[in-house]
Parts: C-alpha cells; sequence; structure tokens
C-alpha cells in the first residue's frame, strides 16, 4: 500500500499516526505528495490533489482522512481507534465531531496565513480565532470526562493534532490559561505516535 501525503497536513498526520500505532510501517510506504502546485504529477494519481490519500493493495485509491484512518485500523480485523460499540454511541461520535471541528477550523487559519498579507481575510482569521477559543473552553471541561481520559481513540488523536497545529502554526497555544486541557495535551504529547508524527 502507498500513503501520499504532506508532512504539515493534520490529516495527513492522523493517518500517519494509525500507521505507527498498528504498526503498519513496513505494509504502507509513506510517500510525499507535491500538493497545491500547477502541474504537479501529484494530480495524476488523486485528481483532487487533496492527501491523505492511500491505494490499497488492489491499486484502488481513497481520500478522506476519517475513511483511511478507519480502513487502516481494520485491516487486522482488531481495530483499536475505531470500536464498532463505541462507534454507535452518539455521545462518542459528537466528541470526534467536535474535535474534528477545532482541527478544520485551526486548518483554514494556518491557510488563511500562508496567503500574501494583502490576499489575507481579517474577517476568516477573526472568525476561526474565536471559533478556536470557544472550542478550546469546550475541551477544559470534556478532557476530564471519562470518553477522553479512557482507551486511546480517534476523538484522542484528532484533538491532539489539532492542538498542536494551533501552538505551531495556527491561532496559538490554546491549552494557555486552560489547566485541565494543558495536562491532558502534556500527556498525549508524549505519545510515541505523536513524537514520530511531529512536523519538523
Amino acid at each position: 500500500m502507498k500513503l501520499y501525503v504532506t508532512l504539515t497536513s493534520p490529516y495527513s498526520r492522523l493517518a500517519r499516526m494509525v500507521v505507527f500505532e498498528k504498526g503498519l510501517g513496513r505494509r504502507v510506504q509513506i510517500a510525499e505528495a507535491q500538493t497545491r502546485t500547477a502541474g504537479s504529477p501529484y494530480y495524476e494519481i488523486n485528481p483532487s490533489g487533496r492527501v491523505p490519500y492511500l491505494i490499497d493493495d488492489a491499486g484502488v485509491g481513497m481520500e478522506d482522512s476519517h475513511l483511511i484512518c478507519a480502513y487502516l485500523d481494520g485491516l487486522d480485523g482488531k481495530p483499536l481507534l475505531h470500536d464498532p460499540q463505541r462507534d454507535a454511541d452518539l455521545s462518542y461520535r459528537r466528541l470526534e465531531a467536535t474535535a474534528r471541528s477545532l482541527c478544520d477550523g485551526v486548518s483554514v487559519h494556518v491557510r488563511e496565513m500562508r496567503r500574501r498579507e494583502n490576499e489575507r481575510s481579517p474577517t476568516v482569521l477573526d472568525h476561526e480565532l474565536a471559533r478556536s477559543q470557544r472550542l478550546a473552553d469546550v475541551f477544559e471541561a470534556k478532557v476530564c470526562e471519562p470518553l477522553l481520559q479512557g482507551p486511546l481513540t480517534m476523538a484522542h488523536l484528532i484533538l491532539a493534532v489539532a492542538l498542536d497545529d494551533s501552538r505551531r502554526r495556527g491561532p496559538g497555544d490554546l491549552t494557555q490559561g486552560r489547566p485541565q486541557l494543558a495536562a491532558w495535551m502534556r500527556r498525549m504529547s508524549d505519545l510515541p505516535a505523536m513524537q514520530a508524527t511531529a512536523p519538523r
């Protein structure tokens, strides 16, 4: 299998973390894709140009981090991060969706800041900054609840990647002034998969 990524994409990072957590390093070849470049050869592989993109052993391609992570996690028939019983629980699904919303907002902020200064939208930046602060307040309470204190799930990974990306490239350190979230993130930062996939 071949997994196309960019090393700065939080969505690619999630897929790479699943590869790490599931011990798939020998089975999944990771290749850097050239995106957002006119005429990139990658567009012949994945016409949408998005990452991550996985080509399975049968040569079938798939995109979307949610789909790819679930597929990789279930390859051995023993999903670690996508427990079917838990995934049927609406309280868990809401939690994961909220974490994904934070990740999406941070990504929009990062992309906007990569534009030339005169092309940036202050309205978009202000909106995403405010959204990230509101969601960080939500997670300050939620990280104390059993779902985020229990066994590792995709919600853990998505929230940790969103917080790390925000600190490194986005709106800033969202754990500042939020002691519960800061303590939770310190524990997540020690996760080998977090360290192995950290942007260089």
